[in-house]
């Protein structure tokens, strides 16, 4: 057991680590952990927990960590996957905040941010692409098509009409329970 806990410390915290840009960021880190380094979970079941978890409120990053963490220990592997989580990048950003914001304006530390948005970006872009596996295929059933159908709807609602995405995600949640039963 402690050998499972040790684990789940080392794929969130180091995951965590290396993560920069918050939490869509950090998930293909978490993936690559999870499903190629530890085999916790497959490609797919690693899909399902970060579709489910994107429909709940709260940061992704946490909500993975406990669910998966929950999977492989119980409690003890929720509470110490949150904890890898949490406690690497909470520590050292209250012991430097106040050197961050004296040195947020300086030009190299500003270069550097610059330098990592495109590695972001690319990061974001490989998410929104294994994703878009769920989209792109068909559906069983009498509408194949819903899937790219829902993905349609929640766009222009939320970027076209502006309406909160907690409807759009309500919306596809509804769509699915309805026409989507027993799809994997």
């Amino acid at each position: 057991m402690f050998s499972e806990l040790w684990k789940l410390f080392v794929a969130f915290g180091t995951a965590t680590m290396l993560g920069y840009g918050g939490g869509p960021s950090i998930i293909p880190l978490y993936e690559s952990q999870v499903v190629d380094r530890y085999g916790w979970m497959t490609t797919e079941e690693f899909g399902r927990a970060l579709a489910f978890g994107n429909a709940l409120p709260g940061p992704i990053a946490t909500k993975l960590a406990a669910y998966i963490g929950y999977k492989v220990a119980g409690w003890a592997g929720a509470s110490v996957a949150l904890a890898a989580v949490v406690l690497p990048t909470a520590i050292p950003m209250a012991l430097l905040a106040g050197v961050m914001m004296k040195l947020s304006g300086h030009p190299v530390i500003r270069g550097m941010i610059r330098g990592v948005q495109p590695a972001i970006f690319v990061m974001m872009a490989m998410l929104a692409w294994e994703f878009a596996q769920y989209v792109f295929r068909p559906a069983a059933g009498r509408l194949p098509f819903l899937p790219l159908l829902i993905a349609a709807v929640f766009f222009v609602m939320v970027h076209y009409y502006r309406i909160n995405a907690a409807w759009g995600i309500l919306f596809a949640l509804a769509a699915g329970a309805l026409f989507l039963r027993g799809e994997g």
